[in-house]
């Protein structure tokens, strides 16, 4: 149990600092537009820089993590995202552009390592809570970013923002060298880490129904996720006319409230309800959330554009630890990270192709409402498909240690 805890805390801090670094741009949008003198609806180009390489770099993931560890992954993932926020700070269109990539090829190590190393520790029957705890860390890092970024744009200023988040991401990343010993110890020095596993992580998942399913999934929600953090502050404060700081307020509330849902949905996930069946509900919950988004109206009171918002986050940011879950449960014996990775690169094609979309619609009607309605259809059609589960699912002999079960069940 000691472990387990471990593994859980270090991870979710790990998650946290992660995902805090791919929006610590977005939540000062306006200011930096401001300084460089550019639109602050550019930013969705930096959101699909970023996920574009964190797309391409999951893919491979896994054998790095065979090869060296979950621990040493994450600990070159928190270094990699370092020294893009720092560089960060450097400030002008094509820096930004750079540090996107490094954040993205860091960011991408960062849930296939912890969920590696959560699939060794786990009971196979609460592992829709334990990773659901776990991965609280990506709304913990929205509630950090929203918290910390008016304050060190107050005190530091926009580019010591950049530099200070940074460094907190380095620092951890030394901070977890003491564990590395006791949890890498599983690592294979002598894997070979080939382009041909990209292929056969790809195969194996688009070759399961169960597997394609939640990759499609991951596809649609990650990327209704990352239209509420790219552009909520930016949306209140410039569409609506609120204070950048009440934004940010509204932004870490909404966040804070994801934490409390995921473990709830993880609990339901482990006790009540078929995991699947509660990923199409909240298919559901999110899609009606996009579209009061796109209501928003600067006649609405901070109290109902936060309703909105709440709702917005307990389901489009409130579902990865039931997905990825599932994604342990059906990987094949010994490749959690590689098929895991094969499945967040489709999260990253929706991180990178929704935001950068929106920019474009934006930029041509000078609608911010239209990219929210239309971004509740694809969500609407995965709770489609995820309440269209087979009546019985085989889970095969070869399913992920720890986690895996040879038998059959409803999915």
């Amino acid at each position: 149990m000691f472990q387990l805890t471990l593994v859980i805390v270090v991870m979710l801090i790990q998650q946290a600092l992660a995902y805090m670094s791919a929006i610590v741009l977005p939540n000062m949008a306006p200011v930096v537009a401001n300084a460089i003198h550019v639109d602050p609806y550019l930013i969705g180009y930096h959101t699909g820089i970023l996920y574009f390489v964190s797309s391409i770099w999951q893919l491979c993931c896994g054998g790095f993590i065979l090869r060296y560890g979950a621990i040493r992954m994450s600990q070159f993932s928190l270094l990699v995202i370092g020294m893009g926020l720092v560089v960060g700070a450097a400030g002008s269109l094509w820096v930004f552009a750079g540090a996107a990539a490094l954040i993205g090829m860091g960011t991408s190590f960062s849930t296939p390592a912890s969920s590696h190393l959560l699939a060794r520790y786990s009971p196979p029957r609460y592992a829709p809570l334990t990773f659901s705890i776990k991965q609280t860390g990506v709304p913990a890092g929205g509630l950090i970013a929203g918290t910390l970024v008016p304050v060190l744009l107050v005190t530091v200023g926009w580019r010591g923002g950049f530099a200070v988040t940074g460094a907190l991401c380095i620092a951890f990343a030394l901070i977890l060298q003491p564990v590395r010993s006791r949890f890498d110890a599983d690592r294979n020095p002598g894997h070979r880490v080939k382009v041909a596993e990209i292929w056969n992580n790809l195969r194996r998942m688009l070759h399961r129904p169960e597997l394609r399913d939640l990759a499609f999934a991951m596809f649609c929600f990650v990327g209704l996720q990352s239209l509420f953090c790219s552009y909520f502050v930016t949306i209140v404060s410039q569409n609506l006319g609120k204070p950048l700081a009440t934004a940010n307020h509204v932004f870490s509330l909404a966040m804070s409230t994801a934490i409390v849902a995921r473990i709830f949905w993880g609990w339901m996930g482990s006790s009540l309800m078929p995991t699947r069946t509660l990923l199409a509900l909240l298919a559901v919950v999110m899609a009606v959330a996009s579209i009061g988004t796109g209501l928003y109206d600067p006649s609405w009171s901070v109290p109902m554009i936060a309703f909105v918002a709440i709702l917005y986050c307990i389901s489009a940011i409130g579902w990865h630890g039931l997905l990825l879950s599932e994604v342990a449960r059906l990987a094949p014996a010994g490749n959690i990270g590689g098929t895991t990775g094969a499945v967040l690169a489709f999260g990253g094609s929706g991180m990178m192709s929704y935001p950068m979309i929106y920019a474009l619609i934006v930029g041509g009607t000078g609608n911010f409402k239209i990219g929210f309605y239309l971004g509740a259809i694809p969500a609407l059609f995965m709770a489609y498909r995820l309440f269209r589960r087979p009546a019985a699912e085989k889970v095969p002999a070869e399913t992920a240690e720890g986690v895996g079960l040879n038998v059959y069940r409803k999915p």
